[in-house]
C-alpha cells in the first residue's frame, strides 16, 4: 500500500514542534547560508541534527538547497517562498508575544498603583 501524503498542517507541526527547526529558518533568513556557518551560529545544535533539520525542511519546500560543483564542494541553503511565508507567520506570533508581555507588565504595574492609592 503507498504511502498517502501527510497533511499540510501535519508537517507544520513537526517543524514548528521541533526545537531546532525555527532557529535554522530563522538563520537562514538572517543570511546564514551555509551549513557550517549554521553550526556555528545556532548554539548547541549537532552536525547530525543540522543535517537533517535541513533535509526535512527542504523536503517540506520550506527551504531550497543549491549545491556547487567545486573542490571542496560548497552548499548554500535559502528560504523558498513558502519558507518566507512561514517566517511572517512567525515574526507576527513574535510581535503578538511582545504585546502580551507588555500587556501583562503594564497590568501588573496599573495593578500595583491601584494597591498603592488605596
Amino acid at each position: 500500500m503507498p504511502a498517502t501524503p501527510r497533511p499540510a498542517y501535519r508537517q507544520l507541526e513537526e517543524v514548528v514542534g521541533c526545537k531546532w527547526s525555527v532557529s535554522v529558518l530563522l538563520a537562514v533568513a538572517a543570511g546564514i547560508s551555509r551549513p557550517g556557518a549554521l553550526e556555528r551560529h545556532i548554539e548547541g545544535i549537532s552536525t547530525k541534527v543540522l543535517s537533517e533539520r535541513l533535509r526535512k525542511l527542504t523536503g517540506y519546500g520550506l527551504l531550497a538547497k543549491q549545491s556547487y560543483p567545486e573542490v571542496p564542494p560548497r552548499t548554500e541553503y535559502s528560504l523558498t517562498q513558502n519558507g518566507q511565508k512561514l517566517i511572517d507567520i512567525i515574526d507576527q506570533i513574535k510581535s503578538l508575544d511582545d504585546e502580551i508581555e507588555r500587556g501583562e507588565a503594564s497590568s501588573s504595574a496599573d495593578q500595583r498603583q491601584g494597591r498603592a492609592k488605596q
